[in-house]
């Protein structure tokens, strides 16, 4: 115990990490992933063929091989990104397929109806879809949402990788110069992954819970 408390503040510099890569690439993630799933949906073939082709294959890639081209690949073609700023494209890209898969399942269960009605009066694709069909598909998928955002926290330790000091790479850092307190470190990180998750897997009950009273 005194491991962890002697070192509050390494762990406190990978957990502020942890947490502006979870924020920046799930809000990021978010906005790509809506994207995707409209252009899913789209009246245009092309779009709905680059959607399909995007999120088949982001979504099979895995996301150490995501992170090594942001981290390794684009510094030998030219880039100049920090590889905080890296591993927060390569997570949000990874991530935003799951998003986009989440929504459509939410789409899917809009009544075709709604949207037929909508164009009954006039309102174009883009209308029918931001202000008819998405703001429901949000409301019945936000805990598999939460689901992706919980699964987001977990994968930014793989960053830890890839040169950036989150708080996998504060425990790794922490476990190889106490080799005597392993165990009491592992549980300090493992304790610090839980304070986001859990409130995550809480909000998302509640958040359930008010849209099924609701509908």
């Amino acid at each position: 115990m005194d491991a962890v408390i002697e070192n509050l503040p390494t762990y406190w510099r990978g957990f502020s990490m942890t947490l502006l890569l979870l924020g920046v690439s799930g809000l990021s993630a978010l906005v790509i992933g809506t994207i995707i799933a409209a252009m899913r949906i789209s009246p245009v073939a092309s779009l709905r063929g680059f959607a399909t082709v995007y999120t088949e294959l982001v979504r099979n890639t895995p996301l150490t091989l995501v992170l090594l081209f942001c981290a390794i690949i684009l510094p030998y073609l030219g880039s100049r990104l920090e590889y905080q700023v890296a591993a927060m494209i390569g997570l949000s890209v990874y991530t935003s397929p799951f998003v986009a898969e989440a929504l459509r399942s939410g789409i899917n269960g809009v009544p075709v109806g709604q949207a037929e009605a909508a164009r009954s009066v006039g309102l174009g694709f883009g209308q029918t879809v931001g202000m008819i069909v998405l703001p429901q598909a949000f409301r019945m998928t936000i805990p598999p949402l939460i689901n992706v955002f919980i699964a987001l926290t977990k994968n930014t330790s793989v960053a830890g990788g890839f040169f950036v000091f989150e708080l996998f790479a504060a425990g790794r850092e922490l476990a190889n110069a106490r080799g005597d307190a392993v165990i009491a470190i592992l549980l300090g990180v493992a304790t610090l992954y839980l304070l986001i998750t859990v409130p995550l897997g809480v909000i998302a009950g509640q958040l359930e819970r008010k849209w099924v009273v609701q509908r």
